[in-house]
């Protein structure tokens, strides 16, 4: 097998570069590549995956040019510059290294902090000027001011930490910040109107979502406390510019201290002018440590992913270790192949999936699993969706998926999934296990006990537990010279309700299928396929 193919179209470090090909894989380093939009998209379809820092832009028309692009790994935090959707309808996964300029950033509104406590640009302007303004420049202590953090996931922790140590007392909005957490690291949790009414300083954390766009609007201004100082070192547009520059100009908000802006590069800007503003060019991701840190974090990551299938920090999908990966192999397999049989039984539009996991299997990545489900369970009527994108397609279409965990014994095997497909007209199920050769068998089908591998052309028929099924079958398929490859039987009770499920080793054409459904034991026959 061919080794994978990566590009790199954004500037990237010469051991980040040597990563990808000391791991085996085939890499093109075209740094300047990202600006030029033409040349970008004439060559994109021939990799497996793209590295790129800010400069590339990755938009649906790009995406619809790849054909065997897995991953998009961006060295940063910021997913801007991808359209993430599109890149999910694809089945394309998308990295980001969070954590590789965490510090570095949260050093840099620190910084912004005591620079515009103490009005530090200004005074170095005025001085150098030749003037000696000691008067003009009156600063504020930071010692026992309130800091007010809006956003207090990795960044806004470090600098909540550090701003404790400068004996600040720190507030904290951040819905997803647990109650243990915020003990944990000693700031007080508040809802966003009481941030805005107690703290001397704002510092904003927070990704750029439809929630978080202008977070701290017109009227959230109006709400701070008179005084206050603002310092915005996440994401442009988390902020009213225009709002905040008349606050400034009424004396309500003291100062602002800003790295990032709306637009991009900013050569002009509402704030811009104003004496108590403070601005920087997106510098907070901009030191030696950290350019090198998201470099080789992202190379790694993207190895790891198409080498051994672990995806760690993607947007658009569940984390699977590098450990997790091989054992989550063979479920993966059978959740997707189980959901494929139900989802080509199943001809009424689907309400709901729900996937019961059962024994050791319940204790491990099961949300990965679950998307292999989905997936296979709505390929028959949408040959392009894959484990990425299957989630997304199912929440649109409006199809409700559980999860059901049951981690104690699972009858007599040490691992079951099962699926029941909830369908307009009536529910199907089927459960199944991964034995010790690693290979996915269904053990299960409409609460009939049954052991069936799969293979790649199979039969599924539905029948009455009556003497002559089986020649009759054996004989149609032997007339039409179809080989049987394996054959395996369930039934209720004596008498009643049965299944077969067998290996051919062709397809059965829809001429066998009517001979075979004209058997009078033969309720439903179908002809499936893995």
């Amino acid at each position: 097998m061919a080794a994978p193919k990566v590009l790199i179209s954004d500037a990237l470090s010469d051991a980040a570069v040597q990563i990808f090909r000391d791991r085996g894989i085939d890499v093109d380093f075209i740094p300047d590549l990202g600006k030029n939009k033409d040349a970008f998209a004439a060559i994109i379809e021939h990799y497996d995956g793209l590295a790129i820092r800010s400069a590339t832009k990755v938009t649906e028309t790009i995406l619809a040019k790849t054909h065997r692009l897995k991953v998009i790994g961006r060295a940063g935090i910021g997913v801007d510059n991808v359209d993430v959707p599109a890149a999910t309808s694809r089945g394309v996964i998308v990295m980001n290294t969070p954590f590789g300029n965490s510090i570095t950033t949260a050093e840099h509104a620190i910084a912004l902090m005591f620079a515009l406590a103490r009005q530090l640009p200004q005074a170095d302007a005025s001085t150098q000027a030749g003037k000696w303004e000691k008067n003009r420049f009156m600063g504020v202590e930071l010692t026992g001011k309130t800091l007010g953090v809006i956003g207090c996931g990795n960044i806004g922790g470090i600098v909540a930490d550090r701003a404790i140590g400068l004996k600040l007392k720190v507030v904290a909005y951040d819905p997803y910040l647990t109650p243990e957490r915020a003990v944990e690291i000693g700031v007080e949790k508040v809802e966003l109107d009481a941030l805005l009414a107690r703290a001397d300083i704002i510092t904003l954390h927070v990704p750029m979502t439809d929630k978080t766009r202008n977070i701290l609007s017109a009227e959230a201004l109006a709400q701070t406390k008179p005084g206050v100082r603002i310092i915005n070192c996440a994401r442009g547009g988390l902020v009213d510019e225009v709002a905040l520059r008349k606050a400034l100009e009424s004396g309500h908000v003291a100062g602002a201290a800003f790295d990032v802006f709306v637009t991009e590069p900013a050569t002009e800007n509402p704030l811009f002018g104003h004496p108590n503003v403070i601005c920087t060019p997106h510098l907070g991701a901009s030191t030696n440590e950290a350019q090198e840190n998201v470099a080789l974090q992202v190379a790694e990551q993207m190895s790891d992913y198409l080498l051994q299938g672990a995806i760690t920090n993607a947007v658009n999908f569940p984390s699977i270790s590098a450990d997790e990966a091989p054992r989550l192999k063979p479920f993966v397999a059978l959740a997707e192949k189980l959901g494929s049989f139900l989802g080509q039984l199943t001809e009424a539009p689907i309400k709901g999936i729900r996937i019961t996991y059962e024994g050791v299997v319940a204790t491990l990545n099961t949300r990965a699993l679950t998307a292999a489900a989905v997936t296979g369970v709505l390929r028959p009527v949408l040959q392009d969706i894959n484990m990425v994108s299957a989630p997304a397609v199912a929440r649109d279409r409006g199809i409700v998926v559980d999860e059901i965990k049951r981690e104690g014994g699972a009858s007599d095997f040490e691992s079951v999934i099962r699926i029941t497909v909830e369908a307009e007209d009536m529910p199907r199920d089927a459960a199944g296990t991964v034995f010790h050769d690693g290979k996915p068998r269904v053990i299960e089908i409409r609460g009939i006990a049954i052991d069936a591998a799969f293979a790649p052309h199979m039969l599924y028929v539905r029948n009455h537990d009556k003497p002559g099924f089986i020649g009759r079958l054996g004989s149609i398929l032997g007339d039409a010279g179809v080989n049987v490859a394996t054959f395996n039987l369930g039934r209720e009770e004596e008498g009643g309700s049965a299944i077969c499920f067998c290996a051919v080793d062709a397809p059965v054409s829809a001429d066998v299928l009517k001979q075979i459904d004209a058997i009078p034991q033969v309720r439903r026959v179908r002809a499936v396929k893995f």
